[in-house]
């Protein structure tokens, strides 16, 4: 039967949306303090009692998290238009998760009443 465990992580950015209509709030420069939720899904191994270390999920995030961390989100290559179901989904396709694990989903906060949940296919 399979378990989802969770990882919360941080990351601090600016960016602006580009496509927003003339005078729109996220058209000017702005930075949030995002915060992810990767959810990963798996059987929980009979010898160790896990899904898979939180500590092998905190190494897959760490390329993301210098990747986007204190960036401008507008100059990283594939979120030129830095929306947050853009990110979501390109955290989403960039982590790593190792097997059995598979991705169950990428949440993403940009304020603390404002999110997005990413569901890879």
């Amino acid at each position: 039967m399979p378990t989802e465990i969770e990882r919360r992580f941080r990351f601090e950015a600016a960016h602006r949306l580009p496509h927003v209509p003339p005078g729109h709030k996220c058209a000017r420069l702005h930075g949030h303090s995002f915060y992810v939720t990767i959810r990963v899904r798996g059987p929980v191994d009979d010898e160790f009692g896990w899904v898979m270390d939180f500590a092998e999920l905190d190494e897959a995030f760490k390329p993301l998290h210098a990747m986007l961390d204190h960036r401008y989100l507008n100059e990283v290559e594939g979120l030129e238009n830095p929306t947050s179901e853009h990110i979501a989904r390109f955290i989403a396709e960039r982590i790593q998760i190792p097997a059995p694990a598979k991705l169950s989903s990428v949440t993403l906060e940009e304020t603390c009443v404002a999110r997005v949940v990413f569901f890879p296919e």
